[in-house]
């Protein structure tokens, strides 16, 4: 009886079984795949520890769909993959293919040393680089005419599960799944692919109809929470765009969809912005240096509820609702003068949903240095911000219990209503500090619109 013809399915960013190109093309040229997940020891390092709580938790949910086959390896990647495909005898290593810089620069390497990679699919509807003006082959730098451009492009519709996956049996020594626990006081949503079709099921059926009013409201369960579950490929984008309509709700959903792909596409065009300024002019502004008032943020004591709110969502449960991202962004560059990349890179520790791309482009947009078809310098308003998003101060409340008795009235200004309470004082006047960010950009001469007052 000859042996088994087989392939190794390299899971990354798709730790699910539906509408998976790659895991599809390695079933259909295979008697047999070889499932594997290598540890990245550089992304670990980079990892909050919440973060590597769900992977770890999505791994085996990942492993338990494909009947606890998954190989989890820890080492180089070319060194682990040459030594399972010497033993499995594996023809190819199929992946979905990567477009942010780090997996790029990856698979170069793997490649390069001579193992067959076989890239089909990727995690997003459109590939990063395939979106081009029709006027100049060019990519698109504006967010409208991307979206517009995107949606004429299309992309196919989402395959089911396969029936049957045939898999190597791995060894003892090949189950080398990581024991990240969940840090005490935090916690985190529900991994794998189980559990993200059951919250697009879920949201769908309460409150995608109802989203372009909803998504901005951080005190109600108005959002899809899909970040995560879209990060770590355990639910694919068209699997969302295939169930939506043309009102106007599922129509702002879709554009969230295209935001976070046109993301990948600037980074894709622009390698270096992950951590360099998108309009290299704001590289020259004056920035204060972190100090205790960065602690402040970080922590939720900055003395503004709608801000304390979010950052101390963020640091409990890795994941922070979208308008109060913007908010927040805009304090630290706005208010206390600081370098977006500072703010990034503390995301970059706490979100479970943390993306390069989204990440990167999200502070840039907020911080004014980004792409973006306005060229003034918007200016969030904390106190405005909290009172028309969080009116009745229920997000406020929940997070910040030195407050909760406080009136709806009171609770986005308490410095006007002197109490006891171990809630702090403002570390800055937003009115004072705004003036301070318009005069600087002064400075460096950056052409503007009358500036808003958000």
């Amino acid at each position: 009886m000859s042996e088994p013809k087989r392939s190794i399915i390299w899971f990354r960013r798709d730790l699910r079984i539906t509408d998976h190109p790659a895991l599809m093309e390695a079933i259909t040229t295979s008697d047999e795949i070889v499932p594997v997940f290598i540890l990245d020891k550089n992304l670990i390092g980079q990892s909050g520890s919440k973060r590597l709580a769900y992977l770890g938790a999505s791994l085996r949910a990942l492993d338990e769909t494909l009947g606890n086959s998954l190989h989890v390896m820890v080492g180089d990647q070319v060194e682990v993959l040459q030594s399972l495909m010497q033993r499995y005898n594996a023809s190819a290593v199929h992946i979905s293919k990567e477009f942010e810089p780090y997996g790029a620069a990856r698979d170069e390497r793997v490649a390069a040393a001579g193992i067959p990679l076989i890239a089909t699919g990727s995690p997003y509807a459109v590939a990063p680089g395939r979106v081009l003006k029709p006027s100049d082959a060019t990519p698109y730098k504006v967010y409208t005419p991307f979206y517009r451009a995107w949606c004429i492009h299309g992309w196919r519709k989402p395959v089911a599960a396969p029936k049957k996956i045939q898999c190597a049996t791995p060894t003892d020594g090949d189950r080398n799944f990581p024991d990240w626990k969940v840090p005490e006081g935090t916690t985190i949503s529900v991994a794998g692919e189980k559990a993200a079709l059951e919250r697009w099921k879920y949201f769908k059926k309460n409150a995608l109809n109802s989203y372009d009013e909803g998504r901005n409201i951080p005190g109600i369960d108005g959002t899809s929470k899909l970040g995560a579950h879209l990060k770590w490929g355990e639910i694919h984008p068209r699997t969302l765009l295939a169930d939506l309509g043309e009102s106007k709700a599922h129509d702002v959903y879709r554009k969230e969809i295209a935001w976070r792909e046109f993301y990948a596409d600037v980074l894709f065009n622009n390698p270096g912005t992950d951590t360099q300024y998108y309009a290299p002019r704001f590289a020259e502004m004056r920035y204060n240096e972190p100090d205790e008032k960065f602690e402040a943020w970080k922590t939720g004591m900055t003395g503004y509820p709608f801000v304390d709110a979010a950052m101390r969502q963020l640091v409990k449960e890795g994941w922070m609702h979208n308008r109060t991202r913007m908010v927040v962004a805009s304090f630290l560059v706005k208010d206390l003068h600081l370098e977006w990349q500072l703010g990034a890179d503390f995301f970059m520790e706490h979100l479970v949903d943390y993306d390069v791309a989204s990440n990167a482009h999200g502070w840039q947009w907020t911080a004014g240095t980004g792409t973006d078809a306005s060229p003034y310098y918007r200016v969030f308003n904390p106190i405005e911000q909290g009172k028309r998003f969080d009116e009745n101060g229920d997000y406020i409340r929940r997070y910040i219990p030195e407050l909760a008795d406080l009136p709806a009235s009171q609770i986005h200004e308490p410095w006007l209503y002197p109490v006891d309470t171990r809630y702090p004082e403002r570390i800055v006047d937003h009115a004072v500090e705004r003036l301070e960010s318009l005069e600087r950009l002064k400075e460096i001469k950056v052409d503007t619109l009358p500036y808003p007052h958000a």
